[in-house]
């Protein structure tokens, strides 16, 4: 099963470590943005099933993201990527509705433990995608 990926982050090495992190074939198609602002209207416009999001953004950062995403009622499933790792961080994510919480820099290895903890990927696939 492939997935249609938003990945939300200001720094060009940060969405491409993300890609780079994400399993072999688990994408159908990835969308890249670099901020709030601009995936919102990707949101609007494309159904995703799964985002990857920073906080710190210029002009629209990820705690508003999500704020908006649940105040619109948006459906995708969100994994919050950041730098900011302070437990209050945590918590206030999880109450806006996302998934779980990677710190950065991102580990490919503990991405796809949350992906498999929520389902996005299977047992043997995993284990296929850390071996490439």
């Amino acid at each position: 099963m492939s997935f249609n990926v938003l990945i939300c982050d200001d720094s060009a090495l940060a969405r491409k470590m993300m890609t780079q992190s994400l399993p072999a074939g688990f994408t159908n198609n990835t969308f890249e943005v670099t901020n709030g602002v601009d995936a919102l209207e990707v949101l609007a416009h494309h159904p995703i099933d799964l985002m990857l999001l920073d906080l710190t953004m210029p002009v629209l950062g990820g705690l508003s993201v999500l704020s908006e995403i649940k105040r619109r009622g948006l459906e995708t499933f969100v994994i919050v990527v950041s730098g900011n790792i302070q437990p209050i961080s945590h918590r206030k994510v999880a109450s806006l509705g996302a998934l779980d919480f990677v710190p950065k820099p991102l580990e490919s290895k503990r991405l796809h433990e949350v992906l498999k903890k929520f389902g996005f990927l299977e047992p043997q696939k995993e284990a296929d995608a850390l071996a490439m």
